[in-house]
């Protein structure tokens, strides 16, 4: 039996992909052009494709506690998905303020409402939010696969880390 895959989109937006953003993530630019095969590989085979976005107000947690810049407030440019990757209709969004993709979301409901066993992980940031995706992913029962060439960190050796453990601890499949 084929596995029913999902591909998970995190964070490719303008407040983290633009040369000078808030909280850019200069290796995110190197992704685009895999993120767009993988995007039209899912297309082709007909896995639904879902956006994962941070989404803050002015107030968040994550400015006012944990010291990150402002960053992808809602209804915003810099919470928009970049235009390289610029999603259609058909395909799911989902609104995130923290780092894991399934903490206080619906991305669970959405993905058993799909009959999803899989789920390819790719985005930014490595070791914050694809590591925390997965890790909860792998957690919830789901086959958790990371293409490294979908992946963008901030810091190489955190990202080798966040392989490390996402691997070994949590099984996800590193392509």
């Amino acid at each position: 039996m084929k596995d029913k895959k999902a591909l998970l989109i995190i964070d490719m937006l303008n407040d983290f992909v633009r040369e000078g953003a808030p909280l850019e993530v200069p290796s995110t630019r190197t992704i685009i052009p895999h993120l767009k095969k993988e995007i039209e590989e899912a297309r082709r085979e007909g896995f639904p494709i879902i956006y994962v976005c941070d989404t803050h107000n002015q107030q968040d947690r994550e400015f006012v506690k944990m010291n990150w810049p402002v960053h992808a407030i809602k209804d915003t440019t810099g919470s928009e998905v970049i235009r390289d990757l610029e999603p259609k209709d058909e395909d799911i969004f989902i609104e995130k303020t923290t780092y894991s993709a399934f903490y206080n979301t619906n991305l669970d409901k959405v993905l058993k409402d799909l009959e999803i066993d899989t789920l390819r992980i790719t985005g930014t940031v490595t070791h914050i939010c694809i590591l925390f995706t997965a890790a909860e992913g792998g957690i919830r029962g789901y086959d958790v696969e990371v293409p490294s060439s979908c992946v963008a960190g901030l810091d190489e050796d955190d990202e080798k880390f966040a392989f490390r453990l996402m691997q070994n601890e949590f099984g996800v499949k590193l392509l």
